[in-house]
């Protein structure tokens, strides 16, 4: 069918919308409008019956219409029940209470109405639950820089502390953690919009690596960590088609990370190979490594596990996981290389063909 016929038929299905009455709107009830419908149904046929042959059987009739009538709302009662569930669980949701859920027992049009209702239910259960969890993060990451620099600048105002560089360099690193975590926020917010565009270049491996790990060396450095980052040559000339500034954005988060676990005089090593249509990035680590149980999560935000003094927001493996699946790729924590107990590693895998998810138009 043709797109001039398509519309023409949309067309003239909405002037019959339009145009043709709805005599039992005012009825509030499915049950009383189907059996007004089977009464005038049968009347209608009723009176064109007697109209042709001139007679009309009326205790018949009228027994057939009162019989019809009866099972019209009994019948009428399973089609009618998961509107009402849904309208009371509808009330129930305006109130915040995001429990309640309609039986969907039915295969019709109704049945299917009641199972989107209860998807729907359950998606904003959990959007509930992430806004409470993340307001409460939020609070309570925002609550520590703020405290230790609301103490730095009552001590220098009360003339118990001089303005000397150690005081001002703690008020300094307590104003940078703030910075880092509305930084991070945005992003965030821009990812779950989906307003972060992709910007896919050719780009070379050990070129963009090289230049991943002097900035996290120079990073290291001003924060005093005595970590050293190793990279591995790739084997022959590698390339991928990525977003070099989102990607950079996530082995910024990764070597950070590994930067703050190692022990002093610590090594992360940072490995690249292709190997079945993915470039695989591997950064490996000599800290305490992730427990088992928490692996799960460990890219969701604001979960750091016990290492909640180690000065990171909880927020940049999100935004690593984010800007991977954004490019198609995967992102996950492996067991550690060598027979050692010690040690993280984090994989990152992206695919060397070309998605056009997320990509810029």
């Amino acid at each position: 069918m043709s797109s001039g016929n398509v519309t023409t038929g949309v067309a003239v299905a909405d002037w019959l919308n339009r145009v043709l009455p709805r005599p039992l709107d005012p009825v509030r009830s499915i049950k009383a409008k189907l059996g007004f419908l089977l009464v005038a149904s049968g009347t209608t046929g009723l009176a064109y019956f007697w109209w042709m042959i001139g007679w009309v059987p009326p205790m018949t009739s009228a027994t057939a219409i009162g019989l019809a009538l009866l099972t019209s709302q009994v019948l009428a009662h399973g089609m009618t029940s998961p509107l009402r569930e849904m309208t009371a669980a509808a009330g129930a949701m305006a109130r915040g209470d995001y429990t309640r859920r309609v039986r969907a027992t039915s295969r019709d049009e109704v049945g299917e109405l009641a199972q989107a209702f209860n998807r729907m239910a359950e998606d904003l259960a959990a959007a509930d639950q992430r806004r409470r969890e993340l307001i409460a993060n939020v609070s309570h990451e925002l609550r520590t820089p703020i405290t230790a620099l609301q103490g730095v600048l009552e001590n220098l105002v009360d003339g118990v502390a001089a303005a000397e560089p150690a005081t001002l360099r703690t008020a300094l690193a307590q104003t940078e953690r703030l910075g880092h975590l509305v930084a991070d926020l945005l992003d965030l917010s821009r990812l779950d919009a989906g307003v972060v565009p992709l910007r896919r270049v050719r780009i070379d491996v050990a070129d963009f690596l090289d230049e991943a790990i002097e900035h996290a060396t120079a990073a290291a450095a001003g924060a005093g960590r005595q970590v050293r980052f190793q990279l591995a040559p790739p084997a022959g000339t590698l390339t991928v088609t990525a977003d070099p500034g989102r990607l950079h954005q996530v082995f910024a988060n990764l070597l950070d990370n590994a930067a703050r676990h190692s022990p002093p005089g610590g090594t992360v090593l940072v490995t690249a190979e292709e190997r079945a249509g993915h470039l695989h990035f591997e950064v490996s680590d000599e800290g305490e490594g992730i427990p088992l149980a928490d692996r799960p999560r460990v890219f969701e935000r604001f979960t750091r596990g016990d290492r909640t003094g180690d000065g990171g927001t909880g927020l940049g493996l999100a935004i690593a996981r984010w800007v991977v699946e954004l490019h198609g790729g995967a992102i996950r924590v492996l067991e550690p290389a060598g027979h050692g107990p010690g040690g993280c590693r984090i994989r990152v895998s992206l695919p060397l063909t070309t998605s056009r998810t997320g990509e810029a138009a």
